[in-house]
C-alpha cells in the first residue's frame, strides 16, 4: 500500500513526458517533391527530399531545367540531419551535398497552414546563398511557396532571385 503513491507519481510523470514528446513533433513534412520557377533566370527547378525510414536523416536531390543562364542541368544531391524542435518549435537541418556544398535550413510551422523558412548554403566556389521562404499548405499534400535568395561570391553581393514553388508532400 505504501508503494502505490510513488508508483502512481512515476506513472503519471512518464505519461506526461510521453504526451509532451508526442505533442512536440513539428508536423513539418520532409517527404516531398517540388517544382519551382525562378523569376530571374526564367528557369525551373525540380527538387525531391525524403527522410530515411523513421530516422531524422534526410536525402535530397535537385536539378535545374531551362532558363537564360548557363546553370541549366545543375544537378545536386545531399544528405542531411533534421534536428526537430531545436528552439521555439523550429526544426533545423544541416546538410552536406555534392560539389562540396553544405547548408543550414531552419523551418517553423507558424500555424494556420503557414510555414516560414530561412537558409544559408555555401558551395565549393565560395558562393554564399542566403534565403527566406513563406509557404502555405493548401492541404496536407499540397504546398505553395514564395521565396527570395541572394548570393555572394567571395563577399561580392549577387542578384536576388524570387522563386515560386509548388510541392507535393507524401
Amino acid at each position: 500500500m505504501k508503494h502505490i503513491l510513488p508508483i502512481l507519481t512515476i506513472t503519471t510523470l512518464a505519461a506526461a513526458a510521453s504526451a509532451q514528446s508526442a505533442a512536440a513533433s513539428s508536423g513539418l513534412s520532409y517527404n516531398r517533391v517540388g517544382l519551382g520557377y525562378n523569376s530571374e533566370s526564367k528557369g525551373y527547378s525540380l527538387t525531391a527530399s525524403a527522410l530515411i525510414g523513421s530516422s531524422n536523416f534526410l536525402v535530397g536531390a535537385s536539378t535545374t531545367v531551362g532558363g537564360n543562364t548557363s546553370g541549366n542541368g545543375a544537378d545536386s544531391v545531399s544528405l542531411g540531419y533534421v534536428f526537430k524542435n531545436v528552439a521555439f518549435g523550429a526544426d533545423a537541418t544541416v546538410s552536406v551535398g555534392s560539389n562540396e556544398a553544405y547548408g543550414l535550413n531552419v523551418r517553423k510551422d507558424l500555424g494556420n497552414s503557414i510555414e516560414l523558412a530561412a537558409s544559408f548554403n555555401r558551395d565549393s566556389g565560395d558562393n554564399n546563398v542566403w534565403g527566406a521562404e513563406l509557404a502555405y499548405n493548401v492541404s496536407k499534400q499540397i504546398q505553395l511557396a514564395v521565396g527570395y535568395s541572394d548570393s555572394s561570391a567571395a563577399g561580392v553581393a549577387g542578384d536576388g532571385q524570387t522563386i515560386i514553388s509548388a510541392r507535393y508532400n507524401f
